[in-house]
């Protein structure tokens, strides 16, 4: 598979401030699956960490499986409260959803999640890896160092929160098989 950094187009050295984040994960769900969840950008307020409201401001389906949505997310903790707009491409041939930043208090956001099946574990199950990669950094360094770790930290836990939805939405696994997680 491709490194994520070169995916997203972008080789510039990251700045002082700037974060990235991967996380690889094996799990008992197929890839297609996992990519809709992901798609399904209306749904984040229900299991999303930091989410606490999403409004679609357009949805552009381009043909051959292919979706532009724009979408202002707000995120939040306590007394913080932010939003910003993301250009989220869904692309179902590629089992890839890109998400690039448009408006808010980012500097840069970007992030890609990509999809594959693998052989299942056990007979009639299914498996696939799910890869998120971000990268951030915010235009203000006291904003940054305000919500950095809160950031930090929701970021870490996304990918599990559509493991975790990926239960209440398909049923849990056959097996009860747990992801295998690999972080960078």
């Amino acid at each position: 598979m491709p490194d994520a950094r070169a995916a997203l187009g972008k080789g510039a050295p990251a700045g002082a401030t700037m974060k990235r984040f991967r996380d690889r994960r094996h799990v008992p769900y197929g890839a297609a699956e996992m990519f809709k969840l992901v798609g399904d950008v209306e749904s984040y307020p229900k299991f999303v960490p930091l989410c606490e409201g999403m409004r679609v401001r357009r949805r552009t389906p381009l043909g051959d499986g292919i979706e532009i949505v724009v979408a202002e997310m707000q995120v939040g903790f306590k007394a913080i409260c932010e939003r910003y707009t993301s250009r989220v491409t869904c692309d179902a041939p590629k089992l890839e959803v890109r998400v690039e930043y448009l408006d808010g208090p980012f500097k840069r956001l970007e992030s890609l999640w990509t999809f594959r099946d693998e052989p299942p574990t056990a007979p009639g199950g299914k498996r696939s890896c799910i890869d998120f990669f971000i990268t951030y950094e915010f235009k203000s360094v006291a904003l940054g160092l305000l919500m950095g770790a809160m950031f930090d930290a929701a970021f870490h836990k996304y990918a599990q929160a559509f493991v975790d939805r990926a239960g209440k939405v398909y049923g849990r696994a056959e097996g009860g098989a747990q992801p295998l997680v690999e972080r960078s």
